[in-house]
């Protein structure tokens, strides 16, 4: 591989082990992933530069595109490979009709700060450092999609560099195939995105909420969460997270479409089912951009272990869900309902297979390097006994390859289609890694 020609290739700039700004530039979000150590950390400025990065590095080194860097276990930095990074590639330009171009290095702090200056909308993730790319290509849940759908129902075009170097527009019109896998097939797959495309909505009000329950009432609460949240309107999202201990907690928190005193009406009824009195309960007024700064969490980087599954139906015994979560300080399991909106989509109209799901599960653990061993046991426990009680399935942008049957449960029906998109445009399995659809 010759490292100095594609370094001047490039209008960007190509760091190398002992580089200034190599350290900084080839670590990811998940600390427990630093030790993926690149051979080389592309700096992209413009889809040319993708381009050549793509023909310099394909079947000679790992090739692996990275924006946000929150890939859980850390796929966006190949050990000893090429990493090209977008993040340099990150305007966000938002026409007088509210078409949203987007490059692919953008975070979502970037994407939620410009839509809400132009006072417009972008259903998507919450944590501000995530990137678009990674949000988008795996379908994109979050806390507007009962309402406005998934991330990918929004998207009307991509721009994509493929394995053999050519920059590809990619609409249902140009390329239906690819557009179609792009719209939930994962990152990592088909090539490196440099653009979006999506069409956006007039920036709503939103009420914001939480509601905390005491410990030890995890079972009379997620009772109650199901059917609740199965029969609320689809201007509202809120999702339960039960957080492990002896006994566990958990809490709901959300956003509603619409101001807060037709909000308060739907809590009540909530805490009446429970028949549990809240320890704590606030509810706040937001414009679009504070709401999603409200769920963006901290940037600093974190160290975890996650999963996921995914609910079908409403879990058929809480109490037995409560028992995988006993005496697990440090560890959560996330439940983000979907239906409403998420459910207005066919299976089959785009690669996300999950629309006529109840909710996904996150099982998400903090770690250091010296309990990661343990901690990825204790994960992969609630996992199964969430499996032993038929929860299947997960999430792609929860990645992780310990999950049985990985391909299966992130692509269910469509996977067969999106393997052979997959061939169509990486025959040579350039992109291969290990959770990759050029590995089934």
């Amino acid at each position: 591989m010759d490292w100095d020609a594609l370094g001047r290739k490039l209008r960007g700039t190509l760091l190398r082990p002992g580089s200034p700004g190599f350290e900084d530039a080839r670590k990811l979000f998940n600390p427990l992933n630093d030790d993926h150590v690149p051979a080389a950390v592309a700096q992209c400025e413009s889809p040319s530069d993708v381009s050549e990065a793509v023909r310099a590095g394909a079947g000679r080194v790992p090739l692996a595109a990275r924006s946000g860097g929150h890939s859980y276990t850390g796929y966006s930095a190949p050990h000893g490979g090429l990493v090209v990074d977008l993040r340099r590639m990150s305007a966000v330009t938002v026409e007088t009709d509210g078409t949203t171009t987007v490059g692919a290095g953008a975070s979502l702090r970037d994407v939620y700060t410009t839509l809400g200056q132009a006072n417009r909308c972008l259903p998507a993730g919450s944590c501000f450092t995530v990137g678009i790319a990674g949000v988008t290509l795996g379908g994109g849940i979050g806390v507007l999609q009962r309402r406005f759908g998934l991330t990918i129902d929004h998207l009307a075009a991509a721009e994509i560099v493929t394995a053999d170097g050519r920059t590809l527009k990619v609409s249902a019109v140009r390329t239906p195939d690819l557009f179609w896998g792009l719209r939930g097939g994962g990152g990592g797959n088909f090539g490196i995105v440099t653009q979006f495309t999506f069409v956006t909505d007039p920036a709503p009000a939103l009420t914001l909420f939480v509601v905390v329950f005491p410990s030890g009432k995890v079972t009379e609460v997620l009772s109650a969460w199901q059917p609740w949240i199965s029969a609320a309107p689809r201007e509202l999202w809120a999702n339960l997270n039960i957080s492990g201990g002896d006994p566990p907690g958990c809490r709901v928190a959300g956003c509603f479409v619409g101001p807060s005193n037709a909000c308060h009406p739907l809590l009540d009824d909530l805490i009446a089912r429970c028949g549990v009195l809240p320890s704590r309960r606030t509810v706040h007024d937001r414009d679009f951009f504070n709401a999603m700064r409200f769920f963006a969490g901290r940037p600093d980087r974190e160290s975890f272990v996650a999963s996921s599954r995914v609910l079908n139906a409403p879990a058929a015994d809480p109490a037995a869900v409560t028992s995988l979560l006993t005496g697990r300080t440090g560890t959560a399991l996330i439940l983000d309902p979907l239906g409403a909106a998420v459910a207005d989509v066919g299976a089959q109209q785009t690669a996300f297979p999950h629309r006529s799901a109840f909710a996904t599960a996150q099982v998400y653990a903090s770690a250091t390097a010296a309990s990661e061993a343990e901690v990825t046991k204790s994960v992969a426990e609630v996992v199964a006994g969430l499996a032993a009680q038929g929860i299947g399935g997960g999430y792609v942008n929860y990645i992780d390859p310990a999950l049985p049957d990985w391909a299966e449960s992130y692509y269910g029906q469509n996977l067969g289609r999106l393997r052979s998109v997959a061939h169509d445009y990486d025959p040579d399995k350039v992109f291969d890694f290990t959770q990759g659809l050029s590995r089934v």
